[in-house]
């Protein structure tokens, strides 16, 4: 959601792995069911705060991602996705949080 690729000095990147379904909604633990996001994205996310459109554009809660925050977000408004479409999300995952975890219009 970035389009960063932040690596610390250790050379490890900076992202973290997310569900898109949570794993206590019984979301698997599957490449398709995940991306990666920085921890503060990841943060928004998981509390449905930022989500993603069918298209794989960035969607978010007016009023509820800061302006300190919203450069942290990809300006171009999409998400990167993985060359390898069998790595991509699928897009029951992304459907799921969009109408039960993001909390604005989609």
């Amino acid at each position: 959601m970035t389009g960063l690729k932040l690596i610390n000095r250790g050379g490890r990147c900076e992202i973290e792995a997310a569900h898109i379904i949570p794993a206590e909604r019984q979301g698997p633990d599957s490449p398709r069911n995940g991306v990666a996001l920085r921890r503060t994205v990841h943060w928004m996310f998981d509390r449905g705060i930022v989500s993603i459109s069918e298209r794989g554009g960035i969607l978010t809660v007016p009023g509820l991602v800061l302006d300190q925050v919203r450069p942290m977000l990809n300006p171009n408004g999409k998400i990167l996705m993985a060359e390898d479409t069998g790595l991509a999300p699928h897009p029951h995952f992304p459907r799921f949080h969009r109408e039960r975890i993001f909390k604005g219009a989609h």
